[in-house]
């Protein structure tokens, strides 16, 4: 008699991953979370939201770093980066996160891992106070090879309409533009990354801090806001870098000048450029180099950032039709 399980499916370990996973999800939840660990649709709550709120939503993934994650044990790392990547995209419009739904698709399920990547998440959802609402995990022989795993997660945030970002009739030529440190490349250029390391001998430290998790930048973003300063436009620096991410939160008009040099670039950016005699184009399209955030401010405000420790690293500037929006001036190595 042929079962399910022979095409390599098995809903014995499905079922035993919910289990594992269970508490988890529960301790994320919120007073909005209406609905229990195992239904079909999560419920959430929008009597609180008010009028004048707008529903903000993002999906991504963490790309290949989880091949990574796969080789080095840093399952519960790329749960935190999933959920961390998606809550700096819905902050960067000033929206706070109310819940996230995740996807891991795998050739053979492993409860123990998808366990694993869920406490992670579950972790980086109480960090920020967003509950883990519901998500689905597939099983997939021959769509996926032996030993893949792949994640994706949705969230869902809320704001005033008055106090969306960008401000773009704020902007103009002369403000300050802040740059919130990185911790790792987060979750960005993970396959350049993996062909050097076909070639090259990373030290643990290394492996260490590419596995590190991307970080969440909203206890940041609150820093400035109590400390008075108010900002006009934030930019997430992922996949495209500077070059790609900074223009899509400016007019036209105006365009990124940065000062390289002016914030400390962390060792392992140097090596991965030095492994790959990589051109700094390529590596600030690529990577985040040492910068995940950058916050456009008045420039008045930059004599309290620099007291909050937070570097300035450039300027907005008026730029004509066909000029470059993205500027990158001086030497950092």
């Amino acid at each position: 008699m042929t079962r399910y399980a022979d095409a390599g499916v098995d809903i014995n370990a499905g079922n035993r991953t919910v289990k594992l996973l269970a508490e988890a999800v529960k301790s994320t939840n919120t007073p909005s979370v209406l609905s229990e660990v195992g239904a079909f649709g999560g419920l959430f709550s929008a009597d609180s939201l008010g009028p004048g709120t707008v529903l903000v939503a993002s999906t991504d993934g963490v790309g290949t770093k989880v091949e990574l994650a796969a080789r080095h044990g840093g399952w519960q790392g790329v749960g935190h980066d999933l959920v961390n990547h998606c809550v700096d995209d819905i902050l960067v419009q000033g929206a706070r996160p109310l819940f996230f739904l995740d996807y891991i698709a795998t050739a053979k399920l492993v409860p123990e891992i998808v366990a694993e990547i869920v406490i992670g998440m579950a972790a980086a959802c109480r960090a920020v106070g967003c509950a883990l609402l519901g998500g689905e995990t597939a099983e997939m022989p021959g769509v996926y090879t032996e030993g893949s795993v792949d994640i994706a997660g949705t969230i869902v945030g809320s704001v005033r309409r008055d106090e969306l970002w960008p401000r773009t009739e704020a902007l103009s030529a002369g403000d300050v533009l802040v740059g919130m440190p990185s911790v790792s490349p987060h979750t960005n250029g993970y396959s350049l990354i993996r062909l050097m390391l076909e070639t090259n001998d990373p030290t643990d430290e290394m492996l260490e801090w590419l596995l590190t998790p991307h970080k969440s930048y909203i206890a940041d973003i609150d820093r400035l806001v109590t400390a008075g300063v108010e900002p006009k436009a934030l930019a997430h620096i992922t996949g495209g870098g500077f070059l790609e991410n900074v223009p899509r939160v400016l007019p036209h008009h105006l365009g990124a000048h940065f000062e390289l040099g002016s914030w400390t670039m962390p060792d392992g950016f140097r090596q991965l450029v030095d492994w790959g005699d990589i051109a700094d184009a390529e590596a600030f399209r690529t990577w985040n180099m040492g910068i995940g955030l950058v916050v456009a401010v008045a420039p008045s405000d930059a004599e309290e950032v620099a007291r909050l420790g937070y570097p300035v690293v450039g300027t907005l500037e008026s730029v004509a039709r066909g000029d470059a929006r993205v500027v990158l001036d001086g030497q950092w190595r």
